[in-house]
């Protein structure tokens, strides 16, 4: 198989041709580090890569195959996977894009990698995150900025834009990404990827830096919907270490994923009651609202306002990333980011009454939208409401409406604040051919029935065919 063609099958198909020894684990392997070394310096979506433990890891997993004839071999074996810059990788930096953890090699593995490594996939390295994942975009002082593989011009989003990107490139089939205001479904919104933040505590996020307690998720950012629910099944279920961290269901992600639910109730809200929307972005959006009712399911505009969730999330998003980091405040303030310094700075102001009241309306917020989900299945939203715009140029108006650093991601943080699990699909293209996300929200532990009906649109609709162009 030619090298690239091997970087674009996906990680259920490469697994499989693991088990049969159509392809070695050392190939696949081998296929990838060659991309990555020919790819990765236009996106600079990773930024350590980890060769010769890759490699090694490879021929240990062959000579499994070798001995096992292919039988009783775990679920991604063979498989490469990136991890986001922030997830802890026992043995390998994890700097969470700081000069101040440059050197830091953490002592142990997050719960989400050890049961990748467990699983049988391979480690092929860390991608790039703002610092401590502060914003929705992806550049910091050590690494430099990553670039979007549809438009080296435009920014991949953030704060997994190093997974999207490397994963949208070919780079990295399984990504191990994080959300804690969007931080997976807007890169994958603007690279033309899957991207699911699961239900809070689904996946345990501990061993790790603890920043952003009550909003942030870990989840996978893939080319199709399949992969990334084999991935959940590996990653998902609780873990003493992580008292947030919730039972998983008992049945299988990738068995719900495959067989079609019918008869869908889905609410369609393009605003949330208070978001504003590129016309083209909005187009784009609405045209794929089609395939749903083609495949059986019913969709009506929702009267759903969820505008609260603005204030609530200003005041829980300041205080929980001031009470991460104000020792690196104290300690590093030279080394860090100015406007990272003045976010949390703006939380160390946050008196402790203000935050538990925030926390009441949070529960006020949830309730809302535990009323809709009494009306419909799912609910569908654009995922942003803009393309990918111009490196360092976040939008200043949409639709002719001024926004700030918040305006361009209103449909993502609320369920931050709510803790449902909600994904991004690619549903089209801009005129510049630019990707667009379409978000799908679920009600609390129906990851499952988010996985259903993305694999269903993915089906009608599919996306995994188109690639970059970068080589």
């Amino acid at each position: 198989m030619v090298d690239d063609a091997i970087c674009f099958l996906t990680a259920v198909e490469l697994a499989a041709k693991v088990r049969r020894r159509e392809l070695s684990a050392v190939e696949i392997v081998g296929a990838f580090l060659d991309r990555i070394d020919r790819v990765n310096p236009a996106l600079n979506a990773y930024v350590t890569i980890c060769s010769n433990g890759a490699l090694e890891a490879a021929r240990t997993a062959d000579a499994a195959v070798r001995e096992s004839s292919g039988e009783g071999l775990p679920p991604l074996h063979g498989v490469p996977f990136s991890v986001k810059d922030l997830v802890y990788t026992l043995g390998v930096r994890t700097t969470s894009g700081s000069r101040i953890h440059e050197t830091f090699v953490p002592a142990a593995d997050s719960r989400s990698v050890a049961r990748l490594r467990a699983s049988g996939a391979i480690l092929m390295g860390k991608t790039n995150t703002p610092e401590f994942g502060y914003k929705a975009t992806t550049e910091n002082l050590l690494f430099g900025p990553t670039y979007n593989p549809w438009n080296l011009e435009r920014t991949p989003g953030g704060s997994s834009g190093g997974a999207a990107a490397a994963t949208a490139a070919g780079l990295s089939p399984l990504s191990v990404a994080t959300d804690g205001g969007g931080s997976i479904r807007i890169p994958a919104s603007f690279c033309g990827v899957f991207g699911l933040k699961p239900t809070f505590g689904l996946v345990p996020v501990l061993p790790g830096s603890g920043g952003w307690k009550t909003l942030s998720h870990v989840g996978p950012i893939t080319r199709t919907v399949r992969d990334a629910a084999v991935m959940l099944d590996v990653m998902a279920g609780a873990d003493e270490i992580d008292r947030t961290s919730t039972r998983r269901d008992p049945a299988s992600y990738a068995a719900q994923a495959a067989r079609p639910r019918t008869g869908l109730r889905l609410g369609y809200s393009p605003d949330l009651g208070f978001a504003r929307v590129e016309p083209e972005v909005a187009r784009v959006v609405e045209g794929a609202l089609g395939a749903f009712e083609e495949l059986g399911h019913s969709i009506e505009r929702v009267q759903l306002d969820l505008g609260a969730a603005r204030p609530i999330f200003e005041v829980v998003v300041a205080a929980e990333n001031a009470g991460a980091h104000r020792a690196c405040l104290e300690e590093h303030r030279a080394l860090m980011d100015e406007a990272l310094v003045k976010f949390v700075e703006r939380g160390l102001t946050v008196p402790a009454v203000d935050y538990v009241a925030a926390t009441q309306r949070r529960d006020e917020l949830a309730a809302a939208l535990a009323a809709c989900f009494g009306r419909y299945d799912l609910l569908l939203t654009p995922t942003l409401p803009v393309a990918a715009f111009r490196m360092g140029e976040p939008p200043r108006q949409i639709g002719g409406i001024a926004v700030d650093s918040l305006g361009w991601i209103p449909f993502t943080y609320p369920f931050n604040l709510t803790g449902n699990p909600a994904a991004s699909v690619p549903c089209g293209r801009t005129a510049e051919r630019l990707p667009v996300g379409l978000q799908i929200v679920a009600p609390r532990h129906e990851d499952g029935m988010v996985l259903n009906l993305a694999a269903q649109f993915e089906e009608a609709r599919p996306w995994a065919h188109l690639r970059p162009e970068i080589r």
